[in-house]
């Protein structure tokens, strides 16, 4: 089905809220709001072209402080000398590395005078260390990073580039964009939403990238909604990375439902994620798996969900109430969550219980009003495991 206008939506229960791309939204300040991915790769390139990349010994790395102090702001001045003769203002992030690296605590030396600083972080690299060589990055006069020597970097700008190869710029010239919102007044979803400043969701800071897209303007129809309206999905995915080394590059793929306007995920299905920490191979990884991952998702067409949908409702594995509960049980769940599963899929099926699709969405129905986050991702990776036997 292709849409252009806004849609009906609704049967949120039968899927998970994410709220990842969420935090995102209500954490970053306007300097790290993108409205295009031409715009974002053109930020994250200009820090890779001025970026240098040394593995030095680490009883090389010079700690600068000023050597007389005449003003109070000075005994926090501290600058990192290079091998090169280049002398870099590391940011926050990268102290806080090279303080670890040196096994001392960031957060109580950053209470303290440079002076002191100094002579403690460089003891601590020449003599704490058992390994000998620090790998610094840096770019326009700041020290980004200094990580072990094994450190595989994957540069936010290669990320940004595989993302566009499958999206343009993001904002409406292939079928992946920013994605539009839900008006929870009518109950529709709007792809065409602009792509504003409150809005967007791609950002980057000088610590990580982040980047959520869909595919919104071509819904599938999965089922019914109660009032009869096709029950609409669209794929979308989000990628993050850090090559500082703040965070691994992880990438979600799934099926949503609608997003609304503070960029929650309603009615979540099929999540699957990739994670990759920068160890000495992930640059190579990053060619080998993430990128194919990213392009054979985008690419993909929209039969497995289509497929699984239907072959979910057709496994049978129960003829009445007592073997519904049997299966469940069977599953290790307890006769009492068994029975509120059983109950929870009536009411949403609106038939009694019966097939891998109705104990799955019971399931997932029973685990939402779970307080506990763990036991309630514990119970919905059962919806999951369930799907995945007869997907």
């Amino acid at each position: 089905m292709n849409a252009s206008a806004a849609y009906s939506v609704g049967n949120f229960d039968r899927g998970t809220v994410i709220s990842a791309v969420s935090r995102q939204w209500i954490s970053r300040p306007a300097d790290q709001k993108f409205l295009s991915l031409t715009d974002l790769k053109a930020k994250v390139d200009t820090r890779r072209e001025q970026a240098s990349e040394l593995t030095v010994p680490a009883k090389r790395v010079e700690l600068i402080a000023p050597e007389a102090p005449t003003k109070i702001e000075q005994t926090h001045d501290l600058r990192v000398g290079l091998p090169t003769g280049e002398v870099v203002n590391p940011t926050h992030w990268s102290f806080g590395q090279i303080a670890g690296l040196a096994g001392a605590p960031a957060k109580y030396l950053r209470t303290l005078p440079s002076q002191i600083v100094a002579d403690a972080v460089a003891y601590g690299l020449r003599y704490n260390r058992e390994v000998d060589d620090v790998k610094l990055y840096s770019s326009a006069g700041e020290m980004l990073a200094a990580t072990g020597p094994d450190y595989g970097r994957i540069y936010d700008s290669e990320v940004v580039a595989a993302v566009m190869q499958v999206a343009g710029n993001g904002t409406g010239d292939s079928r992946w964009k920013v994605p539009g919102m839900m008006d929870w007044g009518s109950m529709t979803y709007d792809p065409e939403h602009p792509v504003t400043a409150d809005t967007t969701t791609l950002y980057a800071s000088d610590r990580d990238v982040f980047m959520f897209l869909v595919d919104d303007r071509n819904p599938i129809e999965v089922g019914k909604l109660p009032n009869g309206d096709p029950d609409l999905m669209f794929r979308g995915f989000y990628i993050s990375n850090s090559e500082v080394g703040s965070g691994a590059l992880r990438l979600a793929a799934f099926y949503l439902r609608a997003v609304c306007m503070n960029r929650n995920l309603w009615g979540v299905e099929g999540f699957e994620e990739l994670t990759m920490r920068h160890s000495k191979y992930a640059p190579s990884r990053f060619i080998e798996q993430a990128r194919p991952a990213l392009e054979s998702f985008a690419n993909g067409s929209t039969g497995r969900l289509i497929e699984g949908v239907n072959l979910a409702k057709a496994a049978k594995v129960a003829s009445d109430d007592e073997e519904a509960l049997a299966f469940l049980a069977g599953r290790g769940l307890s006769r009492k969550l068994a029975t509120q599963v059983v109950e929870a899929a009536q009411v949403d099926e609106q038939h009694p219980p019966r097939s891998v699709w109705d104990f799955a969405q019971g399931i997932t129905r029973v685990a939402r009003d779970i307080p506990n986050a763990d036991a309630r991702i514990e119970l919905e990776g059962e919806a999951r495991k369930l799907l995945d036997k007869v997907a």
